[in-house]
């Protein structure tokens, strides 16, 4: 891979600079470096205005070979949390999303103009890889509190651009757009190069099992529910860290502090009654949304993001919910004050010790004139990291880079289905949808995120028999690969419920959770070679996610697997 050109378009101007060098145009200055770190580089640009300038398109071009390997993987990280993230093969295509299918519009990349779709294009969001055999080609954001970033790997000119998501942003002050890592190597010495240079926080909490109400029981929850599940694990004096509260306390979504009549005695009784268990309380909230039957939308419309046409936005529908939620503007000064009580009540007044923050995208839908996406992020989460405190963070709906050292956990996929897959959702081309196998193929390609930039958080795993459409095998799959590629990892099962085989499967979580995994082989048709590292010594873990048998070759030992199976093998 070569560096090419860099391209500002502003205003009406399109202009190009060289590396290492201040050059001075009529009504701006850049500064654009890059720094040699011996077997990386990094590039930092900044640009200092002279007047107010409006930015279009900031674009750096490298010159890349997709052609040179046989079998070169191009890994896309999707928009947020949900969004699937995986290697694509170069003659695959990345899902694009329905004309029909407008209500998913908002919640990923679909309604963002500026990124090219079509054959041979790929993009990802934050950070992104080329694959040749052992061997990454890595670009990778540093800092994405001024702008997000993305990646555009053309196969058509063989090109591989870097893009700032910054159109319609007016500047009148220097602005420091992009600091960017670029590396190749061995897949874990170059991120562990890429964490290094972003400077993060250290990450304080440990790895963890919980359980939740969500995929379970839904919305659908009360107090004797939660106290059932609680009871369950205590009676079996089960491993266990965490309780978290779901969505369907509230009455609405967006009215926090109003809560349903199945808790009569209060979310504080029930967060102690968790606390005598000997677990740890944790609630759900969505900060930044409300639905259409809340108090806030009904009487504080003025706190909502307007359309074009001066109406309260609606970024999409939930059935659950019945229907259209709205998102609330982050910088009303009230819309803060009201935060700010919510997580207060839910902290020191109710007791609870760890937040789930959910659909945190929605906050930075559309950009403001003088702040882009990635700033309006970062503002938020930085508010809602200040609010918590010390107390324990799981981000979900995320754009990822902006949770980078801010978050505790962070979900790293899609939520699981009560079935293997989704078809009516993948037949739209909606890359956000709730799917088990689009799940599990974002649990793995972000793997190497894991106690680098926060704890992975995957979606539930179920072992019931009950109320799901998952086989055994199936079950057995989702379990495994989320203990090998998760640190947070929650069930919602009613465990008392469980037979002695489930109850042996459910123990696999206190036996492989601190496993380590060393490297993951991504095979074609969704088949996966995990090795890792378990108490001294080494296995790998052959995952066959396709509906077909099919054989691995693993250390010169052929492995024949049924469709959707897993097996450990010592290596």
């Amino acid at each position: 891979m070569q560096f090419a050109k860099t391209i500002l378009h502003y205003d009406n101007q399109t202009v190009e600079f060289p590396l290492n060098k201040l050059t001075f145009f009529d009504e701006l200055y850049v500064d654009f470096k890059r720094v040699d770190h011996g077997n990386y580089q990094t590039y930092h640009l900044a640009i200092h205005p002279k007047k107010t300038i409006q930015i279009k398109k900031l674009s750096l071009v490298f010159n890349h070979d997709y052609l040179l390997s046989n079998d070169p993987r191009i890994f896309c990280n999707g928009y947020q949390s949900w969004s699937e993230s995986r290697e694509y093969h170069i003659k695959e295509k990345l899902p694009n999303l329905k004309s029909w299918a407008k209500n998913h519009k908002y919640i990923g990349d679909h309604h963002i103009k500026e990124i090219p779709r079509g054959k041979n294009i790929f993009h990802s969001w934050t950070y992104t890889y080329v694959k040749n055999k052992n061997y990454i080609t890595f670009l990778g954001s540093l800092k994405e509190n001024a702008a997000f970033t993305y990646f555009i790997h053309d196969g058509n000119s063989q090109q591989l651009v870097v893009e700032k998501d910054c159109n319609g942003l007016e500047l009148s002050h220097s602005f420091p757009i992009l600091d960017l890592f670029v590396s190749h190597g061995k897949e874990n010495s170059v991120f562990n190069q890429w964490k290094s240079e972003m400077n993060l926080s250290a990450i304080k909490a440990k790895t963890a099992t919980g359980w939740t109400s969500w995929n379970n029981y839904f919305n659908n929850i009360s107090e004797k529910t939660i106290l059932k599940n609680i009871n369950a694990f205590h009676e079996k004096n089960t491993p266990l860290d965490y309780i978290q509260i779901d969505d369907g306390y509230q009455t609405q979504v967006g009215d926090w502090l109003s809560i349903k009549s199945t808790f009569p005695n209060g979310m504080a009784q029930v967060a102690q009654k968790i606390k005598q268990a000997n677990y740890k309380p944790g609630i759900w909230l969505a900060p930044f949304i409300c639905d259409a039957q809340s108090v806030i939308f009904k009487q504080k419309k003025h706190w909502l993001v307007k359309d074009k046409n001066g109406k309260p936005f609606a970024a999409g529908k939930i059935k659950l919910w019945g229907g259209k939620f709205y998102v609330l503007d982050f910088y009303h000064k009230e819309v803060q004050n009201y935060l700010i009580q919510v997580i207060r009540t839910f902290i020191k007044k109710w007791g609870f010790e760890f937040l789930k923050l959910d659909f945190l995208y929605a906050v930075c839908i559309f950009p403001k004139k003088n702040k882009t996406r990635g700033q309006i992020m970062h503002d938020a989460v930085e508010f809602l990291r200040t609010q918590a405190g010390g107390k324990i963070i799981i981000g979900g709906g995320v754009p990822l880079g902006s949770a980078f050292g801010k978050v505790d956990f962070c979900r790293i996929g899609s939520d699981v289905h009560l079935q293997w897959e989704n078809k009516y959702q993948r037949l739209k081309g909606n890359r956000e949808r709730t799917s088990t196998l689009l799940s599990l193929r974002s649990t793995i390609g972000r793997w190497q995120l894991s106690n680098r930039v926060f704890l992975n958080n995957p979606g539930v795993f179920i072992l019931r028999e009950k109320t799901n459409k998952l086989t055994p095998t199936q079950q057995y799959t989702l379990l495994i690969i989320n203990i090998l590629c998760g640190d947070l990892i929650f069930t919602s099962d009613f465990v008392r419920d469980y037979s002695a085989e489930q109850w042996g499967e459910y123990m696999l979580t206190n036996q492989l959770q601190n496993s380590e995994v060393k490297e993951i082989q991504n095979l074609t048709n969704d088949k996966y070679l995990i090795s890792f590292i378990n108490r001294g010594k080494r296995f790998v873990a052959a995952c066959n996610l396709s509906n077909k048998k099919t054989t691995f070759l693993v250390k010169r030992q052929q492995i024949v697997l049924e469709s959707f199976e897993s097996i450990i093998l010592k290596s």
